[in-house]
């Protein structure tokens, strides 16, 4: 019947140590536990239906409790509680005292809707619907219904109670200042931390907080304005509040998607803004490439023109053209308007001789005489 803590399992999976709230802070991680199945199949028994136990008992000191116990004989830890709206918080508080000690029974006790109304107030689930849920806390190996509301010698000695566990915070009811006052001079109390930021009184706090989204919530989901205590004109005015979210909620939808378009048309624009400025940014260069003052249109002018200069202009004679000796000897032609009187140019000199160029002309006259 005694399932074995995570403790006990022998896997280092975190290295531990208690935090101001019961938890465990993460400290160095060692190692993954392996993929298996921890939970119990059955929720735990009620104390009044266990077979009871004839051996004597006695009860074992702190010390040998937090050295650990044969496994025949764990540590058997006492809690007790309401466990109204059963929360983390509860379970949490149960963990610990389960894993006060290395071999630990926990044995939970729960007040009855009498005591509890009576002594605190009402609650939001009845007796039945507590005792219920505690059983089916993994941590909970034996459930005491119609708990007592002050702890006697009577009832540690039936149920062979070894410690208590309970926060440190002095618990006045019932006409005491502290109702585990006499638990911890016995020196059978074993302090477990609160988990804060959780308990039955916020959840219902919250709940009356927003008495009429919840209202709302539940009439949307078919409960009638009767079973929600609700008069015909507050329910009339649940539906109209409701009407109303409606189209404020499409109103909202249509105002994001809005903004969607809005914020796309604006991407869009920015995109085709930086291509057109890449683009006029790259038909300016090509256009200053082109025809700007060093651009190739230029270098291309400059090119026809000499291009053209050299075309029209005379090619040099050789150096090695023959000289005017050496050439065939071509006839001179006289024009009419020059007269024979005029004199014949100088003849050139040659090598110190005197030579004369005679004409076809002349050479006619002399054969005539």
């Amino acid at each position: 019947m005694e399932p074995q803590s995570s403790h006990e399992l022998g896997i280092a999976r975190k290295r531990r140590r208690e935090g101001s709230n019961g938890e465990t802070e993460e400290g160095e991680r060692l190692g993954k536990i392996p993929r298996c199945t921890v939970g119990l199949k059955n929720p735990a028994p009620f104390a009044d239906e266990l077979e009871r136990d004839n051996k004597p008992y006695e009860r074992v000191t702190m010390e040998e409790a937090k050295k650990g116990t044969p496994f025949n004989r764990p540590v058997r830890v006492y809690a007790d509680g309401i466990f109204d709206v059963f929360h983390s918080g509860h379970a949490r508080a149960l963990m610990q005292a389960k894993r006060l000690f290395p071999n630990s029974h926990l044995i939970v006790g729960v007040c009855s809707d009498e005591l509890t109304h009576k002594y605190k107030g009402f609650t939001v689930m009845n007796e039945d619907e507590r005792y219920d849920a505690i059983r089916h806390c993994r941590y909970v190996d034996e459930v005491v219904r119609n708990a007592p509301w002050t702890l006697t010698p009577e009832f540690l000695a039936k149920h062979r109670i070894d410690f208590v566990a309970h926060d440190d915070i002095p618990y006045s009811s019932a006409g005491s200042d502290d109702v585990y006052k006499h638990i911890k001079e016995a020196g059978m109390f074993a302090p477990t931390q609160r988990t804060e930021g959780i308990s039955t009184s916020d959840i219902i706090t919250r709940i009356v907080r927003d008495y009429d989204v919840y209202v709302r919530r539940n009439l949307q989901r078919g409960y009638t304005a009767k079973e929600l205590n609700v008069s015909f004109i507050n329910e009339k005015k649940y539906h109209l509040q409701e009407r109303v979210d409606k189209v404020k909620r499409k109103v909202r939808d249509v105002e994001e998607k809005s903004k969607e378009f809005v914020q796309k048309v604006e991407e869009k624009s920015i995109d085709l803004i930086q291509k057109w400025e890449e683009k006029s940014r790259e038909f300016i260069g090509n256009f200053l490439q082109m025809f700007g003052p060093e651009g190739a249109l230029k270098h291309m002018l400059k090119e026809g023109k000499g291009r053209m200069l050299q075309a029209i202009s005379p090619r040099q004679s050789p150096n090695s053209s023959p000289t005017r000796e050496e050439r065939s000897p071509s006839p001179t032609f006289r024009l009419p308007f020059f007269s024979k009187t005029s004199p014949p140019p100088s003849p050139p000199h040659h090598s110190g001789a005197r030579g004369y160029l005679i004409s076809e002309d002349d050479d006619d006259d002399d054969d005539n005489n």
